[in-house]
């Protein structure tokens, strides 16, 4: 038997992760070409590379098919209810750099913070009939902030891309969503809100609560974490 660590299938999370644990002493290295999903760990015993999606790491960390696995903390706290109760994080690994939140059109001068948001979506459900639309793909987490923040007169619309497009096609009076330079953002005429940030993410490396080791499992497990403290 053996560990299993998942990490990114593609792209720059998965090469920053691979330097990330080859500075550490454990080395990742992919063994078959792009399309193929074969690879290897140098460094330390008795732990399986697992090529994955980052979108589908959170489940398999979830579902104890995986028992470390790096993704971004955004992910993590989307897909999985009551997350912390699942997997734990254990190193915070400084790249994949984004954070989520609420941006509304510059032009609304009297909105930037959450009480005036508040306020303007009462005005809003008055003047035109509905709730004001909040374009998002992160609903959990959005949800959360806002019940938290105690805004509640919004409802959310579901957006899996071009999200800042929303507002200038009417499909949304605001939105809610991850950026980096907040260049996106700026070109489509939207400004965060002062105190707009749910959550700022970054790539993490996690652990499953719910997988089940053996003591040998364990022992590896016990040399990855050693390695990387």
């Amino acid at each position: 038997m053996t560990i299993k660590l998942g990490v990114p299938s593609k792209g720059r999370l998965m090469e920053k992760t691979f330097d990330w644990f080859g500075k550490r002493g454990i080395g990742l290295r992919r063994t078959g070409s792009d399309r193929e999903y074969a690879a290897a760990v140098d460094g330390v015993k008795g732990v399986e590379l697992v090529l994955l999606s980052a979108s589908e790491i959170p489940r398999e960390l979830a579902a104890g098919r995986i028992h470390l696995g790096v993704t971004g903390s955004d992910l993590v706290r989307e897909k999985l209810a009551a997350w912390d109760s699942q997997v734990e994080e254990v190193e915070l690994m400084g790249f994949g750099h984004a954070d989520l939140i609420i941006a509304v059109p510059k032009c609304w001068v009297d909105v930037d913070l959450l009480e005036d948001l508040d306020a303007a979506a009462a005005m809003f459900r008055n003047t035109h009939g509905f709730r004001m639309r909040i374009a998002t793909k992160y609903h959990r987490q959005v949800r959360e902030f806002l019940r938290a923040q105690g805004v509640a007169d919004y409802q959310l619309v579901d957006s899996q891309g071009a999200t800042e497009g929303t507002v200038k096609h009417e499909t949304a009076e605001l939105v809610a969503d991850i950026t980096s330079s907040g260049e996106t953002l700026r070109a489509n005429h939207l400004k965060i809100l002062t105190d707009g940030l749910v959550h700022k993410s970054q790539a993490t490396l996690f652990r499953s609560r719910k997988a089940q080791m053996s003591d040998q499992e364990r022992l590896s497990l016990a040399e990855i974490l050693k390695k990387i403290s």
